[in-house]
């Protein structure tokens, strides 16, 4: 299972590119808070945890685990002011463990949601059940920015290092999309829809591919 939507980037404005780095361990509890904020109204985040007043708690628990799992791979890149989160996860590296899985289903353990995470789990693991085995790719796990930040260009600021890489190496990358609206922003990075998957009494994702430049 991983955290998958992104908060809306739009069009970059003139001027430099916003700086960004690789994420430290120091980071990660303004980066958890960030994405937290970031996905608030995500469609996905509010099927998962209907009430506003719960759903921030949830998701900074959830992103603080989520975070620490990624890390040891070096490729959670921020925004310099951590206004800004990119997850990445190297090849064949992707697929959560057993236990990661459980960590993160005991992140969105509350008792406004028990009744709904058996539902919540198999939305999860049915779109997990559709990330492609093949060919190698990097995989971006979670895109979000700071609603007060949005529109600077944060966004393709983040997936710039990777999506480089991607193109040096020639490999593919992959990402779902948690809202429609963003497909274009990604499209205009390369990505394209391979599949819309709904999830149960849910909203749809979409699952976006990128072949090398």
């Amino acid at each position: 299972m991983s955290g998958i939507g992104e908060r809306r980037v739009g069009r970059a404005p003139l001027g430099a590119r916003p700086a960004v780095r690789r994420a430290t361990e120091a980071d990660l509890p303004a980066l958890a808070r960030t994405l937290a904020s970031a996905f608030h109204d995500d469609p996905i985040a509010r099927w998962a945890c209907a009430s506003e007043r719960v759903r921030p708690s949830v998701l900074e628990r959830f992103y603080a685990i989520r975070l620490r799992q990624v890390l040891r791979h070096d490729e959670i890149w921020v925004e310099d002011g951590v206004l800004g989160g990119a997850l990445w996860l190297p090849p064949e590296l992707w697929r959560t463990s057993a236990r990661e899985d459980v960590r993160l289903a005991r992140s969105l353990v509350h008792p406004r949601l028990l009744p709904r995470l058996p539902l919540v789990m198999y939305g999860f693991t049915g779109i997990e059940r559709r990330h492609p085995e093949t060919p190698p790719h990097w995989y971006l796990a979670v895109l979000g920015t700071d609603p007060a930040a949005q529109g600077r260009g944060i966004g393709s600021a983040l997936l710039a290092p990777v999506l480089e890489r991607c193109d040096e190496d020639g490999i593919g990358a992959y990402l779902e999309s948690s809202k429609e609206e963003n497909v274009a922003f990604y499209a205009r990075h390369g990505f394209r829809v391979t599949e819309v998957v709904t999830l149960p009494r849910g909203p749809r994702a979409w699952l976006m591919w990128r072949e090398p430049r």
